[in-house]
């Protein structure tokens, strides 16, 4: 059932206000400043993004303006905070996630961003409950004989996927006969696409139409099937526990006031995955 906006703005203050967390057998209370502290050490939220995707970052070409999930869900989140934020900006996701690690002493880069909840990345940082579903699929040259995600896993095919991707992590094992070609891009994997070194690029749809609308026109196009799901979520670094009741409610009030929607339809979002039914993610 949807909360109406007076009660998600009651429920987004009480949260900032005071978070209460049970230990042992008594209660602790987070501040606002607290939480702040918490989740922005610095005093800045740093909000991890990479360019190519909606659901981090992509810039409209005509006017420079600056658009995405993980961008303005960040904004949003240090608004909240009334903290300060800094854009920190990575060729691909696999360096934000590490730029996010906490381990060996060393303090995190990065304060937040929005990506694929893995059970592998949940060891590495801490997610909300997943808050979008997007189809993973293929783009292939228009001429391909790959006609279905059936077709892609034979003896000769190059798939490019980003380095250090949760794509090339899942693929890796699924294939027996395909070639996985790691790209350090979004932008080398259009070019490769482009010189014919590769002959399809696998991540979620979303991406994939971004790519498909930065190459020549009709030369290329999007698998109609899906070869699986990916299910997004804000992450921040381990160690800030304490404020996960915050991010709990953080991510349900901007998911039912529609915000969450506004800023995916002003991203361009696409590949949204309508059913999910009975389907492993």
């Amino acid at each position: 059932m949807m909360l109406r906006r007076p009660l998600l703005a009651s429920l987004a203050s009480l949260c900032v206000l005071t978070t209460t967390l049970v230990v042992g057998c008594g209660t602790a209370t987070v501040s606002n400043q607290q939480t702040a502290a918490i989740l922005a050490p610095t005093g800045t939220l740093r909000i991890g993004v990479y360019k190519g995707s909606p659901t981090s970052m992509v810039v409209d070409t005509k006017t420079g303006e600056q658009r995405g999930v993980a961008l303005q869900l960040g904004q949003e989140l240090a608004k909240q905070l009334s903290v300060p934020y800094t854009v920190v900006e990575f060729p691909r996701l696999a360096e934000i996630l590490i730029a996010m690690k906490t381990d060996n002493g060393k303090a995190a880069k990065v304060d937040c961003t929005f990506t694929n909840a893995t059970e592998v990345r949940a060891k590495e940082v801490d997610f909300t409950a997943p808050l979008v579903s997007l189809e993973l699929g293929y783009l292939v040259p228009q001429a391909s004989k790959i006609q279905s995600v059936r077709d892609v896993d034979e003896a000769g095919i190059r798939i490019g996927v980003a380095q250090g991707s949760s794509s090339q992590a899942k693929l890796d094992k699924a294939f027996t006969r395909a070639v996985l070609v790691t790209t350090p891009s979004l932008q080398a994997a259009a070019a490769q696409l482009k010189a014919g070194k590769l002959d399809a690029f696998a991540t979620n749809k979303a991406i994939l139409f971004e790519l498909l609308d930065s190459l020549p026109a009709g030369q290329f196009r999007i698998l109609d099937d899906r070869w699986g799901l990916e299910n997004l979520a804000i992450a921040v670094p381990k160690g800030r526990e304490v404020a996960a009741p915050f991010m709990k409610a953080f991510a349900s009030q901007v998911t039912a006031s529609g915000l969450l929607q506004k800023i995916a339809d002003g991203a361009g979002l696409r590949g949204m995955a309508k059913n999910t039914t009975g389907e492993t993610k």
